[in-house]
């Protein structure tokens, strides 16, 4: 190869990050507000997450990303920040975000009115409909991406719908009410309400009867053709060996290369 030509693959791969081809895709890893990172959405990808995480703001018609609004940036749209290139990393890609790989999850988490921010996000998923996984009554298309709406959901809305491109975040209340899992495929709860673990210390490890409701859990959704996650506990990796060990299908982490590192070299390679 030419030196010139190493110099400018060099430098593409400095300016957009790891080759997405080299990349291990990581099933379980999510990026728990994820626009918070340096860069949003390439980071993640750079170390095989599969699952990334956006809350959203409706201000003036348009879906700004920020945990708080008085953070809200009129250019940090949603589409600018993930959904177009997302959609050019599934062009260049072979139709899929990682060569081969899985739907990646992209959970939107809307922190304004619940009605009026799911229609405007209808709105503008309908612009990126070949490359979404559509939600029916009875059956979900899976695709390049899978968007699900967690934090203020307008369930009854999505309920009418007979095609969606956006799934709803359910909660574990939400596993004894019958819905389908095609309108709820994920259930996210806070891991505070439920267990007494807090992994104070990283030679703690998960007691007995929280080890035991952990994995009825996630059986019980696993068998209901759910995923799981949770939020609210410690980043380390004892709770991620809790978590992984169980099965938990989504694991929320603001350490990236932590995590990644984490589920890399574990024996099951997930």
């Amino acid at each position: 190869m030419k030196p010139l030509v190493i110099f400018f693959a060099l430098l593409a791969t400095v300016a957009g990050g790891a080759d997405p081809i080299s990349v291990k895709p990581l099933v379980q890893a999510h990026a728990h507000n994820d626009y918070e990172h340096r860069r949003p959405l390439l980071e993640a990808l750079d170390q095989g997450f599969c699952s990334v995480e956006a809350d959203v703001w409706l201000v003036e018609r348009r879906l700004l990303v920020a945990h708080d609004l008085k953070d809200a940036r009129p250019e940090r749209t949603l589409e600018a920040l993930y959904l177009d290139p997302i959609r050019a990393r599934i062009n260049q890609n072979g139709g899929r975000v990682f060569k081969d790989g899985p739907s990646l999850t992209l959970l939107v988490d809307v922190k304004s009115d619940a009605t009026n921010t799911y229609l405007a996000l209808r709105e503008s998923l309908r612009r990126y409909e070949e490359m979404l996984t559509r939600f029916h009554p009875n059956k979900t298309d899976t695709n390049a991406l899978t968007v699900i709406v967690s934090g203020n959901r307008a369930r009854e809305l999505m309920k009418t719908e007979a095609v969606r491109l956006a799934a709803y975040d359910g909660r574990l209340t939400d596993m004894v009410t019958g819905e389908s899992r095609h309108l709820i495929p994920l259930i996210s709860d806070n891991w505070s309400l439920h267990f007494k673990w807090r992994a104070r210390a990283e030679a703690e490890s998960l007691p007995a009867e929280d080890r035991r409701k952990l994995k009825q859990i996630v059986d019980q959704a696993h068998r209901e053709g759910r995923r799981v996650r949770f939020w609210g506990m410690p980043d380390s990796p004892a709770v991620w060996e809790a978590l992984a060990s169980a099965g938990v299908d989504l694991i929320n982490t603001d350490d990236l290369a932590g995590l990644g590192q984490f589920l890399r070299v574990r024996p099951d390679g997930r």
